[in-house]
């Protein structure tokens, strides 16, 4: 998450954040992902906000490394999920072959579109062969500053030409759901399962 104005909402409001999301049930999107790995996979939950995802992942059985980049947030999910979350900015990420899955919910959409590429090439990194993302952005077409923090949104199509340049990844589904937060039900969300099926 380059923009510090987005950094700087997340740790401002933390508890505001952590409670409209830590408590969502979000399971049927995260039973999705999961059917696409083995059991005891080892999951990213990369930009893990409150934790919900990564206390839902340990809780089933599953090795999960979590990060964020608001320091703040690190601390509410280490608390949450009883594992260290580690802080780190998602442009200092340089993993590589070490995940069965990562799980980008609602974090790369605070990119700029122009950084997307770069990033989701740096996730591929990170998977192991067959491994499988999950990544979610907001539906639409507007890129920008909203309720203090940068977002891009994504369709199918804007998606599919976002991916033109980039090879090795086997597209397992894309859909659209409703927000599944309090009062936000006519917000759409775009999600995607990618999984690498060759190298780079």
């Amino acid at each position: 998450m380059s923009d510090n104005n987005t950094l700087d909402y997340y740790n401002l409001h933390t508890a505001d954040f952590v409670n409209t999301t830590q408590n969502v049930d979000f399971h049927e999107i995260q039973e999705l992902f999961l059917s696409f790995l083995p059991a005891k996979a080892k999951i990213l939950d990369f930009g893990c906000g409150s934790g919900r995802d990564t206390k839902y992942f340990i809780d089933n059985g599953y090795e999960v490394d979590a990060m964020d980049g608001s320091k703040e947030l690190c601390k509410a999910a280490t608390k949450y999920t009883g594992i260290q979350v580690q802080h780190m900015l998602f442009e200092n990420f340089n993993d590589s072959n070490i995940y069965d899955g990562i799980w980008a919910c609602a974090s790369i959409l605070h990119l700029k579109k122009c950084e997307l590429p770069d990033m989701i090439k740096r996730l591929y990194q990170a998977l192991k062969r067959n491994g499988v993302i999950y990544m979610s952005f907001k539906y639409g077409d507007f890129e920008g500053v909203r309720n203090g923090r940068y977002f891009t949104y994504l369709t199918e199509e804007s998606f599919d030409m976002l991916m033109e340049p980039i090879n090795g990844f086997k597209k397992e589904k894309i859909w659209a759901t409703g927000d599944v937060r309090e009062n936000r039900g006519t917000e759409q969300w775009l999600n995607i399962i990618l999984r690498k099926v060759t190298t780079i």
